[in-house]
This record gives C-alpha cells, sequence and structure tokens, in this order.
C-alpha cells in the first residue's frame, strides 16, 4: 500500500547540498535492475532477485507511485527511498504508519547519501504531512542502518524475529530533529 493521503505526486524535486529526490524516469530503469539484483544491497533485504527475470518483468519507465523517490547524485541515480504507508497487516506498532525504506548502489555507501537523502524525505513529509509519525524497519545485524535511524530520531519500539533474523521496529515522531 502506498497511500500517502492528500499528497500530490509527483514533488518538485527535493534538493539538498548534494542531491537531488524526484520521480523515477525511464533512463533509471538500468540502475533499478543493478539495484534488486545486487547481493551487497540485498544482504538485510532478504536477497538479490534473479538479472534475467528484472530484465524481462521492469517496464522501460520504472514505475511512479507516492512515496517512491530517486535519488540523484551528479545527474545520476545512486538510490531509491520509499515513504509507504504500512499495510493494516503489519506489526501492530507499524501498520497504518508511513514507513521509510531506502537502498543505495554499493558505490555510494559511506558517503553520508542516505543520511542526506533521508532526512530531506522525512522534512518534505513533515511539510506534506505534520504530525505524521514515521517508522523503520531494518536487521539489527545491519549496523549501518541501526546506526543510520539513530541519527534520524528513531527510537526502538521492538525486536522480533522474522526472514530468520532479528529485526528492529523503531519509530520517529513528526519534529524531531
Amino acid at each position: 500500500m502506498t497511500d500517502l493521503g492528500p499528497v500530490s505526486w509527483p514533488p518538485t524535486p527535493i534538493r539538498t547540498e548534494r542531491l537531488v529526490l524526484r520521480g523515477s524516469e525511464a533512463r533509471d530503469r538500468s540502475v533499478f535492475v543493478e539495484l534488486l539484483a545486487s547481493a551487497d544491497v540485498h544482504t538485510y533485504l532478504g536477497g538479490p532477485r534473479p538479472l534475467a527475470e528484472l530484465e524481462c518483468e521492469l517496464p522501460a519507465a520504472p514505475e511512479r507511485w507516492p512515496g517512491s523517490f530517486v535519488v540523484e547524485a551528479d545527474g545520476a541515480m545512486i538510490g531509491q527511498l520509499l515513504l509507504r504507508r504500512a499495510p493494516a497487516h503489519a506489526r501492530p506498532a507499524a501498520a497504518g504508519k508511513v514507513d521509510l525504506g531506502y537502498m543505495f548502489l554499493p558505490r555510494a555507501w559511506g558517503h553520508g547519501y542516505a543520511g542526506e537523502a533521508c532526512a530531506a524525505a522525512l522534512g518534505w513529509l513533515a511539510e506534506a504531512l505534520p504530525g505524521e509519525p514515521v517508522v523503520l524497519h531494518t536487521q539489527t545485524a545491519n549496523a549501518r542502518s541501526m546506526r543510520l535511524a539513530a541519527r534520524l530520531g528513531f527510537t526502538e519500539v521492538e525486536r522480533f524475529r522474522a526472514w530468520d533474523a532479528e529485526q528492529w521496529l523503531g519509530i520517529r515522531s513528526q519534529g524531531r530533529p
């Protein structure tokens, strides 16, 4: 479920010092394939998808839906950021709340892009949907994601086991830094 309610989509691109968050375009298709097929990217996301399958299934122009941002640096896509409403059957603490997710190409890791992009998207969301709480899930084994969640102001709600790994669920109230 991607419903962000009354938010008009796509928004004007969000610009930070180094990044642009925007809707997807046909030129992004090869990077979406690379993201979804990468074993490194999907270490904590259930594993990569087969490249041949992705080449057949992904449309020529990636779908544009509310809450899906392409993250661009120096004119090229380096990742995707998602803001989507968690479904009703999600964990009770997350159900119905906006869920933040992100994926970045390994060559973009270690440069602070994820934090910069997430902070910008959360700032946009705070204006678009004032007071809306946001949740974030990650595996506790994903140390980088755990550190980013803390820097973004997410606090632990619960830990649980899913997909043969310990998962972490945090929440962030709007108005946090």
